[in-house]
């Protein structure tokens, strides 16, 4: 996750409205982010039966752990897998090496694993291995085929911090400095492959820079939120995620990519956090979270993409006790390591019936 992603939101044009979306031919899918960055969680078996038990049918994992990978066999959760931004020099140099790697690691696996996500925000990664991403991604995809797998989708999730403007979302576009040596090729690749962009999208860090301008039902997507209304397009958003997601595809249009599809790998709300952290709760979480469900499984795309159903992954499963960073990092999970529900939301289409949003 990217800690300082900030939301431009000084030209808000604001008024009331009421949550409503009409239902697409195709709904979305929530998946979630299985981290591991802790000391105190169930055994990988235990975690299988938690995702079954709530209905949870994709997975996103940060490695390829053996231990991990086989626990998911037979069990009808699909995997995200991921080779480490700690790989990627060797994986760009190296044929041998990504051939090792999908023989030792995906080929045992090829069952449950769907997408494999080279590097995790790479861009902001401090050791600088920008350049070595596509070449990475290049070799990888190239093992998949060559070993008969390459219906495994590549891709690499990135953060928000890419993008140079957001707002409005139509006018979002990518840093010029990232452009030429990694998104455009990434964005070509991605296209050739058929592949979706994976993108980390966090409206609660918009929300905490930005507390005074940006009203907390939007950023919740609240049903009785203000909206914010493109002045480039007319197109109305009701929740900051929307005009997050849609200034990712506005910017890949500026570079005359239109027909690559977004799947929001990470996004979350934490359930505490510091005294700096304006909005963390349990409350705010349950609401963000409960919401979100609700508007992947039961509405449209977003404003600019309203037919392209939206695909999820929730950050995360559990509470994970050894993060660095602020509070917040430690606190996002859905749940406790005990299993308990940190709070309680739905999570399956079926379920939702006829609630409505919090923060009504």
């Amino acid at each position: 996750m990217d800690f300082f992603y900030l939301f431009t939101a000084s030209l808000f044009i604001i008024s009331a409205t009421h949550f409503h979306h009409v239902l697409a031919n195709g709904v979305g899918s929530i998946g979630i982010n299985y981290g591991r960055i802790a000391d105190n969680l169930p055994s990988p078996p235990q975690v299988v039966e938690l995702l079954k038990q709530q209905g949870i049918a994709k997975a996103k994992i940060y490695d390829t752990d053996s231990s991990v990978l086989s626990a998911f066999t037979s069990s009808g959760v699909r995997i995200t897998v991921a080779l480490p931004n700690e790989q990627l020099v060797t994986a760009a140099a190296s044929h041998g090496f990504t051939d090792s790697w999908v023989q030792s690691n995906i080929l045992p696996n090829r069952a449950v694993i769907e997408t494999i996500a080279v590097g995790n925000e790479v861009f902001v990664d401090p050791s600088n291995v920008t350049a070595f991403l596509v070449p990475a991604m290049e070799n990888v995809y190239g093992s998949l085929v060559k070993f008969g797998v390459g219906s495994i989708k590549v891709s690499s999730p990135i953060a928000l911090t890419a993008l140079h403007t957001s707002y409005p979302p139509s006018a979002g576009n990518f840093k010029e400095e990232l452009i030429g040596v990694a998104v455009k090729p990434m964005l070509s690749f991605l296209q050739r492959t058929n592949s979706s962009l994976m993108v980390n999208a966090y409206p609660f860090f918009a929300y905490t820079q930005n507390v005074k301008t940006i009203d907390l039902n939007y950023a919740l997507l609240g049903s009785n939120s203000s909206v914010v209304t493109d002045p480039n397009n007319g197109l109305v958003y009701r929740s900051l995620f929307e005009a997050q997601i849609d200034a990712v595809y506005a910017a890949m249009a500026a570079l005359n990519f239109h027909d690559i599809n977004i799947v929001v790998t990470e996004t979350g709300w934490p359930s505490q956090g510091d005294a700096n952290e304006a909005g963390a709760g349990i409350s705010n979480a349950a609401a963000y979270n409960g919401n979100l469900v609700r508007r992947v499984l039961t509405g449209t795309g977003t404003p600019l993409r309203p037919r392209v159903p939206l695909n999820v992954y929730l950050f995360a499963l559990f509470n994970e006790n050894q993060k660095p960073g602020p509070t917040s990092e430690r606190n996002y999970g859905l749940f406790y390591p005990d299993q308990r529900k940190v709070y309680d939301i739905l999570l399956r289409a079926e379920q939702l019936g006829n609630t409505t949003s919090a923060r009504d």
